[in-house]
């Protein structure tokens, strides 16, 4: 069956738009286009690439679709870049684990899989970099959360903030990029569950909150001496203790990351 010519100038065009749309991704993930920034107007991109204004426009809705930009149509529209990053991972991540109906429970299990070695290799950075950097951003963090010990959604907020922290501080980018995903999703399931629980008067008692503060102190303090094996031991029975208070509700609660409160959590990522 032959073509007809409307439908090899379709295919053309559809040809030129996917090259346009690669070049300017390609430019977006090299961070020869900045985050946030604008991209050129259509006739500027038509006339720099030799293309019609059709395979521009199409070259926008690929990038858009794959959520490289946001099209502001109108006179004063334009298309704002969005470079990829964690938050971008850990909400694609936390979908595809969505759409395979995995548990709560299996998050946690994960993540006291691989957060204790984030830890750890947080205590095995240069005593330098621990004491000047790590260790008083942890300390910060300890103090927030000691502030709000007796509000227990603003204490859960305050401690996830911490655990972000310690894994945000692992000198393994893949390793960086995969378990703050990963610590990301859990935080919205976690800090839905203590909202509830509050709501409900059954949120773990002062004492459990002492108890895990402690823990993040003791965390604090292995890490600043430089002790990976007992930094994480000392995470993977917090990660276990803590957890039991959260999957004790959410035992067969599939994981949320599509609603207004993952999103939020995402884009702040």
């Amino acid at each position: 069956m032959e073509r007809t010519g409307s439908e090899h100038v379709k295919i053309g065009q559809m040809r030129m738009a996917e090259q346009v749309a690669a070049a300017l991704r390609d430019r977006i993930l090299a961070g020869g286009i900045v985050d946030g920034s604008t991209l050129p107007k259509q006739e500027e991109l038509v006339a720099e690439f030799g293309v019609s204004h059709p395979s521009v426009r199409e070259a926008l809705r690929i990038l858009e679709t794959e959520g490289f930009i946001t099209v502001l149509r109108g006179n004063r529209g334009g298309a704002t870049v969005h470079a990829p990053d964690i938050g971008t991972a850990g909400y694609a991540l936390g979908l595809t684990l969505q759409a395979m109906q995995v548990g709560v429970p299996d998050l946690g299990a994960a993540l006291a899989t691989l957060e204790p070695l984030c830890a750890a290799h947080c205590a095995q950075r240069s005593e330098r970099d621990r004491k000047r950097v790590l260790v008083p951003r942890l300390r910060e963090l300890l103090a927030e959360s000691e502030g709000c010990i007796d509000d227990g959604a603003a204490f859960t907020r305050a401690s996830r903030a911490f655990h972000d922290t310690v894994v945000g501080f692992d000198p393994n980018v893949t390793l960086r990029v995969v378990v703050k995903s990963l610590t990301s999703l859990w935080s919205v399931q976690e800090e839905a569950w203590a909202d509830a629980q509050v709501s409900r008067g059954s949120y773990p008692s002062r004492a459990d909150r002492a108890v895990a503060q402690r823990a993040h102190q003791r965390l604090v303090e292995s890490i600043e001496q430089g002790d990976a094996d007992e930094t994480a031991r000392i995470a993977g029975e917090h990660l276990t203790a803590t957890q039991r208070w959260v999957c004790r509700t959410l035992k067969d609660r599939v994981i949320d990351a599509a609603s207004a409160r993952s999103r939020m959590r995402f884009r702040r990522g």
